[in-house]
């Protein structure tokens, strides 16, 4: 089974005296169901699974469901004899967002107390967004993600003594040797042929075989891409359109969305397409970052919505599109081959996984900085610069942006292949795999509605 950081917080809430009910949001194929599953049944004696969307495409028992009590008969007629107390049955409601209504109810299945719940879905955004009455004060929302390069390495066998020993590493700026530095290159690049999405790192581990983990990772692709017309039939061609220019964006200079691309009609701007963009990063399956035209502590407040980058949510669906089958363009370092679009994704995808929102500064005269993150315990902002060529120590942009006294910059990262850890001034140099140690204490807590 996979290591998953997020079966210690399910474990936690679930013992905990929280009335809230806790509500795993993300998007499919990134393991939420197996993971309550696994860990419901090693804590509850009685443990009752309910698939909505298989109810909603089946016999619709909770359709109309929207008191406790008709709740309580549906799901005596699925499994009543699991029905016992609080203590030991946990009624857990998969696929929530099939019945909107029920986010709704579950205020007051939270209330009434007389078993313990937990639920999940996918495109929890857009149903919340959707509820005519939002059960405040009564969920705890939280996010989960595809592996990050952590749990890769625990799943490829490396222990928590190594990990940890690392993370003082790059605690104390201090580089890993040249063997282990080398072995966290060789699992560094296969993470980003493999990605993050179970079925696909199951499958590497268990054929090493490219062509599989390819096929898992297109199908989850073509799932995302079809899967806008079961809830937006109006503007489905639009994030159709808009999901499949990612990877294209990508490869162009400033990796941004141009709205008027999206259509190939002029005078479109972001405004026009509000709502599917709202889909695409609510449902998980695009990852946003907003340019920052003030940056800052906190960010959020100079973000602007017009400028808008979007990545796929999984690194290895990134590289299947661009590379297919071929493996040597990421780990031979084949010449002519640019990562760069591939390492902005994996930075992307692991700042996000560990609480961070997402935002990069870019102006005309004085360029672009990949990533800026809030640093809570200084109040100053972080950049990070993305380099995955041997020009890592080229960053004129980066150069000014932190001379400029205004931003208050305490310090900045360049991550890139290289081994060593160095500091010039206010830039830190560090090896591309740290990344997984960048932590945001005060944004991993888990949203509270």
């Amino acid at each position: 089974m996979l290591y998953r950081k997020i079966e210690a917080l399910i474990e936690e809430h679930l013992k905990s005296d929280s009335e809230k009910i806790l509500l795993i949001d993300g998007a499919r194929q990134v393991g939420k169901t197996y993971i309550i599953r696994y860990v419901g049944k090693k804590m509850f004696e009685n443990f009752i699974e309910i698939n909505m969307v298989e109810d909603f495409l089946g016999s619709r028992f909770f359709e109309n469901t929207k008191t406790v009590e008709d709740f309580y008969l549906q799901v005596s007629m699925i499994a009543g004899n699991k029905m016992k107390e609080k203590d030991n049955t946990l009624i857990f409601i998969d696929e929530i967002q099939a019945y909107p209504h029920l986010l709704t109810l579950l205020k007051f299945l939270s209330q009434d107390n007389k078993f313990t719940y937990i639920a999940s879905g996918s495109l929890l955004g857009v149903a919340l967004s959707q509820t005519t009455s939002v059960p405040m004060g009564s969920i705890r929302k939280v996010r989960m993600f595809p592996l990050d390069f952590e749990e890769f390495l625990y799943a490829n066998g490396m222990n928590e003594i190594a990990i940890l020993s690392m993370k003082k590493k790059f605690e104390r700026l201090e580089a890993l040797d040249e063997p282990m530095h080398n072995k966290m290159m060789d699992l560094f690049r296969k993470f980003l042929l493999v990605g993050g999405m179970p079925d696909a790192v199951n499958s590497y581990l268990a054929e090493k075989n490219i062509q599989s983990v390819r096929a898992i990772q297109g199908e989850i692709h073509d799932y995302y891409a079809v899967d806008a017309s079961k809830y937006d039939e109006e503007n489905k061609l639009k994030i159709r359109r808009i999901y499949d220019l990612i990877p294209s964006n990508m490869e162009n200079r400033k990796k941004r969305v141009i709205a008027q691309n999206i259509e190939n009609k002029k005078g479109k701007t972001f405004k026009d397409y509000a709502n599917e963009f709202e889909y695409l990063i609510n449902a998980g399956i695009a990852l946003n970052v907003q340019a920052i035209s003030n940056p800052v502590f906190p960010l959020l407040e100079s973000a602007g919505k017009n400028l808008l980058k979007l990545y796929l949510n999984d690194v290895g669906i990134l590289t299947g599109i661009l590379y297919g089958n071929n493996i040597r363009a990421v780990l031979g370092d084949e010449t002519g081959i640019n990562l760069g679009s591939v390492y902005e994704t994996v930075v992307a995808s692991e700042l996000i996984a560990h609480g961070h929102k997402l935002f990069y500064y870019d102006n005309r005269s004085k360029g672009e900085v990949d990533y800026l993150i809030d640093d809570y315990d200084s109040l100053s902002t972080v950049p990070i610069e993305v380099k995955s060529g041997k020009d890592y120590a080229v960053h004129s942009a980066l150069n000014t942006f932190v001379k400029n006294e205004d931003y208050h910059i305490k310090k900045a990262f360049v991550v890139s292949n290289k081994r060593t850890v160095t500091q010039k001034g206010k830039i830190i140099y560090i090896p591309i795999y740290y990344i997984m140690f960048f932590g945001s204490d005060s944004n991993n807590k888990a949203n509270q509605l």
